[in-house]
This record gives structure tokens, C-alpha cells and sequence, in this order.
């Protein structure tokens, strides 16, 4: 392997990680708070990325389509943390698993219903849509690299928020001891719908950004929601720091295992790396909520 190639190649693992860390951030964060396994989760990724699609078609300007598509993703997990899922939170993770996996079936249904079944190619504006000379042997994705930004401020404004504000403090009470922080006075009701519609936004963050670089297409959110419960699982149950740190991993070792080794093997190398730091940390890199 050349130096430009992989230098290449570590710069789309990196970038594959950040977003594998938006769409992990939520569901690591609700899984920790509300012990809630939300399978639905990949089903607003690719909420995100249709509505950004057709807003794009309809209003022409890429940054709107980007805050309709975050703000309404973002009204989908409210109401639909609101009016299914809190019925489900003093339920078994069976139950939970059940509700949700009906969920993926419900908008996979609606998805095709509205946009049908064609991939929908969502158009970028002319500064991201060109490459960056890098290296002088390396050019690299504009869009790519935007991705990479807007990702590590999220990953820093996430930080920020959960460890130095007090609605931080709040959610990490909740995720600490529910009960506990609900005595204290902490509306608890309320901070789940916050962090549910924050998780929600995130994945429809994720999913536009995404379909961006690929295609915009029914069942999209389903390959990637297995990787982000790897991250949430490898990073430690309601831990940013632990789900920003597993997502650089997991988005490297997929990139460099896809290109260096066999097919099979290559899908196969980050169950393996899971296993084995769970063999060494039962419960995470970083079990603590932070």
C-alpha cells in the first residue's frame, strides 16, 4: 500500500467514524438513560436522509434541506418516543426489541410508499461536490472532510453539554439512578424526550450526510445500526467519550479490513475486535456515563 493510498484510507476511516459516532451517540445515550434497546433508531437515519432529499428537490438549497431534515427527524423520535416507546420503558428488552424491529417494518413501509423503491440521489452544492488537494499526492472529498468537521464539533459540543451543563448533570442522573434523580426533583419525563429527540436529530444528521456520499434508499439504516450498537456496546453503555473513541476505531479497522483483507474476513474483523475487548472489558472502554 502507497503512502497516498493510505493516507487516503485512514481519512475515510476517520470520516466513516465520526458519522458511525453521530447515529451512536443517541442510542448510547438512550440505551444508558433510558434503558431502552431502540432498533427503530437506523429507521431515522434514514428519515434524515429522504426529507433532506426531497427538500433539496423542492426548495433547490442544500443548507435548508439540512436543518428541515435534522429539525422534522428530530420531531419524529419526540412523538415517537412520546406516543409508543415511553409505554415500553418498564417493559423487558424483549418486548422492547419486538416494538422497535415493528417500527423498522412500519417506515421501511411508509418510506416506500412515499418515495418508492428507486435510490434517491441527494444532490450536493458545488463547493462540497469537488476534491481537496491535500498532499501532493492526495485529494480528497470536500463533502468528506466537511463531514469529518461537523462531526468532531458534534463530538465536542456533545462533550460539552453532557459533562459541563446542567442538563448534562441532569441526564447523567438519570442514567446513574433514575429513581434517585427523579426524587431530587429532575423531571425526568422530560429529559427523556430530550435526549430521545436529540439521539433522533443526530441519526437523521448522520443519514443525510450519508446519503450524500452514496444513495438515499429503502433499509439504509439497518447495515448501519449494527455497527453503531458494536460502538455503543465496545464504547461503554451511555458514554460519549467511550462512543466517540469505539466509533474511530470501529470506522479504521472496517476501512483498513475491507481493503487489506479477504471479503469475508474483512466484514468479519470488527465482531472479532468486539469480542476480544470484551473478553478484556466486560462492560466497555468506558463504562462510567460521562
Amino acid at each position: 500500500m502507497s503512502f497516498s493510498l493510505f493516507i487516503e484510507q485512514l481519512l475515510n476511516g476517520v470520516q466513516f467514524g465520526v458519522m458511525l459516532f453521530l447515529i451512536s451517540a443517541g442510542l448510547t445515550l438512550v440505551f444508558g438513560i433510558m434503558n431502552l434497546i431502540n432498533l427503530a433508531h437506523g429507521a431515522l437515519y434514514m428519515s434524515g436522509a429522504f426529507i433532506a432529499a426531497a427538500m433539496i428537490k423542492y426548495t433547490g438549497n442544500f443548507f435548508v434541506a439540512v436543518v428541515v431534515a435534522v429539525v422534522a427527524t428530530a420531531g419524529i423520535g419526540a412523538v415517537m418516543e412520546r406516543l409508543i416507546l415511553r409505554r415500553f420503558y418498564a417493559r423487558d428488552h424483549l418486548d422492547q426489541v419486538l416494538v422497535t424491529f415493528g417500527l423498522i417494518l412500519v417506515f421501511n413501509d411508509l418510506v416506500r410508499l412515499v418515495w418508492g423503491v428507486v435510490p434517491v440521489q441527494l444532490r450536493l452544492p458545488g463547493p462540497f461536490s469537488g476534491s481537496v488537494q491535500l498532499m501532493a499526492e492526495v485529494q480528497y472529498p470536500a463533502f468528506r472532510l466537511v463531514i469529518l468537521a461537523v462531526g468532531l464539533l458534534v463530538a465536542l459540543g456533545l462533550y460539552f453539554v453532557v459533562v459541563h451543563t446542567r442538563i448534562g448533570m441532569w441526564i447523567r442522573a438519570g442514567a446513574s439512578n433514575r429513581p434517585m434523580a427523579s426524587a431530587l426533583g429532575v423531571d425526568v419525563g422530560l429529559i427523556f424526550s430530550l435526549v430521545f429527540a436529540a439521539g433522533a436529530a443526530l441519526a437523521g444528521l448522520a443519514g443525510l450526510m450519508a446519503g450524500a456520499i452514496s444513495s438515499v434508499q429503502v433499509g439504509m439504516g439497518e447495515p448501519v445500526l449494527i455497527l453503531a450498537l458494536v460502538v455503543t456496546v465496545i464504547g461503554g453503555i451511555g458514554s460519549i467519550r467511550g462512543a466517540f473513541l469505539a466509533a474511530l476505531i470501529i470506522g479504521i479497522v472496517d476501512t483498513f479490513g475491507r481493503v487489506l483483507l479477504p471479503p469475508a474476513l474483512g466484514s468479519m474483523v470488527i465482531f472479532m475486535l468486539m469480542a476480544a475487548i470484551l473478553a478484556w472489558r466486560p462492560k466497555g472502554l468506558f463504562p462510567v456515563n460521562a
